[in-house]
C-alpha cells in the first residue's frame, strides 16, 4: 500500500509540475521522493516507538529495527516527511511552503490505501458495536465491531483527498494547502478515534481520550498556527 501511495503521489506531482509552473523542476522529483520515503519510513518507525510503546522498546531496543513486526505512526511519518522536505528545500534552494503545497494534496491518497491495508490485514479495528455493518475481526474477538479502518479510508483518504485536489489551483498564499490537510487531517481522526479500539498498550488517557486523539489535537493546532504565520509572514513581506 506504501508502494502505490508513493507511486499515485509521484504521477500526480509531476502531472502538476507540467501544468503549471511550481517551485520545483520536474527533473528533481526523483530525488525528492527518495528523501520523503526515507523521512517517511524512518518518522513512522521512530513515532510509533516513541508515542505510542516507548517502555517495551527501551527494555528491547534492537526490537526498533524489526518492521516487519508491525508499529508505524502517521504522525511520526508526518515528521519525518517534514524534516525530509526541509533538508531537500535547502539542498535545492526551493521554498519549502510551495513544495509542501505541491506534495500534501496527493498525501490522502497514501493515507486512504494504508487504511485499506489495516482493514485487510485486520488490524487496528474499531470498538465493539451493534450497528447493522459491524464486523468481527480475526483478532479482535466474537463481537462486532466498527470498521474504523474504512471510516478512515473514507474520511482522511477519499473526501480529504478530493477537498484538497479541487482547490489545489485556488491562488493561496504558500502554505495555505499544508495547514488545511494539517487541519481537516487531525479533525477527521479525532473523530475516526471515537469508533477506534484504543491502542492496549496504552489505553485511555484523562480518562476518554486516545493517544491518537491527543496527536490529533497537536496537528490540529500546529495547521492553525502554519496558517496564521504564513498570513502574518506574507503580509509583512
Amino acid at each position: 500500500m506504501y508502494l502505490i501511495g508513493f507511486a499515485a503521489s509521484y504521477l500526480l506531482v509531476r502531472h502538476q509540475l507540467k501544468r503549471k509552473k511550481r517551485a520545483i523542476n520536474i527533473q528533481d522529483i526523483d530525488s525528492l521522493y527518495s528523501f520523503l520515503i526515507l523521512g517517511l519510513i524512518i518518522g513512522a518507525r521512530l513515532g510509533y516507538v516513541i508515542f505510542y510503546d516507548l517502555s517495551d522498546y527501551l527494555n528491547r531496543p534492537l526490537e526498533v529495527f524489526a518492521v516487519w513486526h508491525g508499529g508505524m505512526s502517521f504522525h511520526g511519518g508526518l515528521i519525518g516527511s517534514i524534516v525530509a522536505g526541509i533538508i531537500f528545500s535547502r539542498k535545492h534552494r526551493v521554498d519549502f511552503w510551495q513544495l509542501s503545497d505541491l506534495i500534501i494534496v496527493t498525501a490522502p491518497i497514501g493515507l486512504g490505501l494504508g487504511r485499506l491495508g489495516n482493514f485487510i490485514n485486520g488490524e487496528l479495528y474499531g470498538r465493539v458495536t451493534a450497528v447493522p455493518w459491524g464486523m468481527v475481526f480475526p483478532s479482535g474477538g466474537p463481537l462486532p465491531r466498527h470498521p474504523s479502518q474504512l471510516y478512515e479510508f473514507l474520511l482522511e483518504g477519499v473526501l480529504l483527498f478530493v477537498i484538497l485536489w479541487s482547490i489545489k489551483n485556488v491562488n493561496f498564499r504558500s502554505g495555505t494547502l499544508t495547514s488545511l490537510f494539517l487541519i481537516l487531517y487531525g479533525f477527521f481522526r479525532f473523530i475516526v478515534e471515537f469508533y477506534r479500539q484504543p491502542d492496549q498498550q496504552i489505553g485511555f488517557i484523562f480518562g476518554a481520550f486516545t493517544m491518537g486523539q491527543l496527536l490529533s489535537i497537536v496537528t490540529i493546532l500546529c495547521g492553525a498556527g502554519i496558517f496564521l504565520i504564513r498570513k502574518k509572514t506574507t503580509r509583512e513581506v
